[in-house]
């Protein structure tokens, strides 16, 4: 088993850090439009720009960050991928990790001034509960997945350490300070049932902003993680290592929102076409590119057909190794010929063995958690219908009966308390940032 992506820490922007070298390298500087630093149109670089000899260690306000630091949490961020990276791919990654090593050591430095440093004991406790949700209470054995994939019970603990003493120093210093009226809840109440029926959807987005100047070397970049996502990367990974949005924090989810609330046409235009699970982009727009990823879709305060719980009884053959094609063709035949004939779900435990069939019935399965492919095709069947037969000779073929369905109950909506908890939230991540970029602005980093 593997550490799910959400015991990964948090990264942020990008962070550029270059060494100085003797070869001076001529560059263009942006237009005089852009240029609010009062950069010279033309100048000579006298350092390095080669981002592989950029420093691997750096010492934040007196604390060290390794190399076996970020070589550890560079390995839990590879085995969530669960893809190989490319060496381009992996140093971009090294340079997020090291920032947001730097981000972590800043947040527990700053709860540890203000006398709310985190015990070893309740970093244990949080240890012990993701050991729990992905090992069955071993400890050991999480110990011993983490040695394998070459990072340590050290570097998860560190991260658990900064991501405690951010959530302690947010709900002392952030948290009380933040105040949602009763009004701006009854007012999102009332914009809701105004848009009762209507879709929403529920965005995931790599944001990586971007200048005039900027715009090939961005948009090549999105292009390489667009394909490492195809190729099995996770996107909520990505998106905390990458995305330049708020949401970075939170793996790029954008949560249940209406299209308008993307405030870009052609954003807006890209996600109302897509379905879910689809990933598009990069999309160009104003400031940067975006790559949207469709994790769901429904209607809002609306009954979500897929949330409907089904009783389903599977019929399966096999196919014996070395059998012709054309003994497999008349199994299949004779199998798709009894099912026809059997007379609903009453049958088929009785029907199925004349076949060389086995059944299997599930009482309690949701229709979103079938494939894409047949939710729509059972929604539509009534009851004692069977789907078409898919599957193959070596994995054997089957149909799914439908032998009952309990229908998702009208949606209320979300209550005033969950509404305003919402709203909250969102205003104490705005803070959380700003409080963030102070620290990082006021810190003294030493790279080695």
């Amino acid at each position: 088993m593997r550490v799910t992506a959400k015991t990964i820490s948090k990264l942020l922007t990008f962070a550029a850090a270059a060494g100085m070298a003797t070869a001076p390298i001529a560059v263009q500087a942006q237009s005089a439009t852009d240029n609010t630093l009062d950069l010279p149109a033309n100048f000579s670089m006298l350092g390095d720009t080669n981002p592989n000899i950029r420093k691997a260690t750096a010492v934040v306000n007196g604390s060290v960050i390794t190399g076996t630091d970020v070589d550890h949490r560079v390995a839990l961020l590879v085995a969530a991928n669960r893809t190989e990276l490319p060496a381009d791919e992996l140093q971009r990654v090294r340079t997020q990790v090291l920032r947001n090593l730097i981000d972590e050591t800043l947040q527990i430095q700053a709860a540890t001034a203000q006398e709310l440093a985190i015990t070893s004991e309740e970093i244990d406790q949080t240890y012990a509960r993701v050991a729990a949700q992905n090992f069955g209470q071993r400890a050991d054995a999480m110990d011993e997945y983490l040695a394998s994939i070459g990072s340590s019970p050290g570097s998860l603990k560190r991260q658990i350490a900064g991501e405690l003493a951010w959530q302690r120093l947010m709900s002392r210093n952030v948290a009380p300070f933040v105040n949602v009226s009763a009004e701006e809840v009854n007012e999102l109440i009332t914009r809701l049932e105004a848009s009762r029926g209507t879709d929403e959807y529920r965005i995931g987005e790599i944001f990586l902003s971007s200048t005039p100047e900027s715009a090939a070397t961005v948009q090549a970049n999105a292009e390489k993680i667009v394909e490492q996502l195809r190729q099995g990367g996770s996107f909520v990974a990505y998106a905390r290592q990458f995305s330049q949005a708020s949401t970075a924090a939170v793996g790029g989810d954008l949560g249940w929102i209406q299209l308008g609330q993307l405030k870009n046409a052609q954003l807006e235009a890209v996600a109302r076409e897509m379905q879910p699970g689809q990933l598009v982009g990069p999309v160009s727009i104003p400031g940067g590119v975006s790559i949207l990823y469709l994790i769901d879709k429904r209607q809002i305060l609306m009954a979500d057909p897929r949330d409907a719980l089904l009783s389903l009884k599977q019929i399966q053959i096999t196919f014996e190794p070395g059998t012709t094609q054309e003994e497999n063709r008349g199994k299949l035949d004779r199998f798709v010929a009894g099912v026809q004939a059997m007379r609903g779900c009453g049958d088929a435990e009785t029907a199925a063995p004349a076949l060389g069939a086995t059944v299997v019935t599930n009482d309690q399965i949701r229709v979103r958690s079938l494939p894409e492919q047949l939710q729509d095709i059972v929604l539509n069947l009534q009851l004692g219908q069977t789907t078409p037969p898919f599957g193959s000779a070596e994995e054997g073929v089957r149909v799914l009966m439908l032998c009952g369905r309990d229908d998702p109950k009208l949606e209320s909506g979300p209550d005033f308390d969950t509404l305003m908890g919402q709203l909250e939230d969102e205003r104490i991540n705005k803070r959380a940032q700003s409080y963030l970029r102070d620290l990082r602005n006021d810190a003294y980093i030493e790279y080695n």
